[in-house]
């Protein structure tokens, strides 16, 4: 586990739960549910009072936490802290892994196609104080590794009295699921192992179920999101493989013209070494995704917000300007939402996670060596 933490792209400023600094720690229910409250509801109070959005306002509450289900559930804690009013829309989502964020705010621009003049409430958190994996087996030890504390809270408003003052607009939202595969569908998965201990089990078909899935979710966003010149060079080649040379490499579309900024789930080191080559994306195009895996950590459904806050703390988010969030986790899932910069958001208007010390970044990550994961065999092997 030490020598994997090492390799994983994170820096040593990461957060753990209160409860794991207990001696022994403390995993209760008490110190989950403290976990959770201290990042759902100081990312809202923050939110609110940036927005000065009154929370009886809220018309949809949007919750997601994937291995943490409780009773009452999580939105249900949300509506009753910042007393909202009984009419309120709530959602609980669980069970959907990293991509969960991305789903969240697409059920929410859904929910407000029918809910006119509202604001809806997403928050997006992950618990990690009942999720460590306390066995043996190396193949459960990555969400040691790589998971951290955090969460985001999004409001989105069709209220028209907002034009002037929201950030962005929203204007694709794309989803992929591949768990009719057995392969995507057994890649990562929740078991016991031989010792009965519970814990997230990674297997050797992880990389090959992320890239199919990201191959979907770009075909069918691709149409939404390319120039005109870029598709019909795909199309060419497409046509050219099926009428000549099918065993010839297919041609990948350059989407760094159709957006200024591309914020993926940041999963891991390897994964964003896979996704800069795929894409053919340069070290400032992921410089995003690679601080907030060094500063924060994989905080699961929340890390694209963190990626978001980054380029807003450091002033790059121009008026006009397109941003690409991506995301993906276990069954197998991946999820793209795309915006559009209503107005430049001004780096002292910025205050976020980074504002007190974005000035320290970006740093430099060549002494992390690469990663190998203890990864079970394939699941269907």
């Amino acid at each position: 586990m030490r020598r994997t933490t090492a390799r994983t792209g994170l820096g040593d400023s990461t957060y753990l739960p209160e409860g794991f600094f207990k001696d022994p720690p403390d995993t209760s229910m008490e110190y989950a549910r403290r976990e959770m409250e201290m990042a759902m509801f100081g990312a809202v109070d923050e939110l609110l009072e940036n927005t000065k959005v009154r929370s009886r306002d809220v018309g949809i509450v949007v919750v997601n936490c994937c291995i943490s289900c409780l009773a009452p559930s999580l939105s249900s804690m949300i509506v009753n802290r910042y007393k909202m009013k009984e009419g309120v829309v709530s959602y609980n989502l669980s069970g959907m892994g990293c991509t969960a964020g991305l789903v969240a705010v697409s059920l929410a621009k859904q929910l407000l196609q029918v809910h006119h003049n509202c604001y809806a409430l997403v928050i997006s958190t992950e618990s990690i104080t009942q999720n460590a994996y306390t066995g043996n087996e190396r193949s459960k030890f990555l969400i040691n590794c790589a998971f951290r504390v955090g969460g985001a809270a999004i409001l989105l408003s069709n209220r028209p009295s907002d034009q002037g003052s929201a950030k962005y607009r929203f204007l694709h939202a794309v989803r992929t699921h591949m768990a009719c595969s057995d392969l995507s569908y057994r890649c990562v998965i929740l078991d016991e192992d031989s010792e009965g201990y519970l814990g997230m089990t990674v297997t050797k078909d992880l990389l090959v179920a992320a890239t199919a899935a990201i191959k979907s979710n770009l075909t069918a966003l691709a149409p939404l999101v390319l120039p005109v010149t870029e598709r019909v060079r795909f199309l060419l080649s497409h046509i050219t493989r099926c009428l000549q040379a099918a065993n010839t490499e297919p041609y990948v579309p350059c989407f760094r013209e159709s957006f200024e900024h591309f914020l993926p789930h940041v999963g891991g080191k390897p994964v964003l070494d896979q996704l800069q080559r795929s894409l053919g994306l340069t070290e400032a195009d992921m410089e995003a995704s690679r601080m907030t895996l060094y500063r924060y950590g994989n905080t699961s459904s929340s890390s694209v917000w963190y990626e978001l806050a980054y380029a807003e703390a450091k002033g790059r988010i121009g008026r006009g300007d397109r941003v690409w969030q991506m995301a993906f986790g276990s069954g197998f899932k991946c999820c793209s939402v795309v915006w559009r910069a209503i107005r430049t958001v001004d780096r002292e208007e910025a205050t976020n996670v980074w504002s007190d010390e974005i000035d320290e970044f970006p740093v430099g990550l060549d002494h992390i060596a690469q990663l190998s994961y203890f990864s079970e065999p394939s699941k269907l092997a």
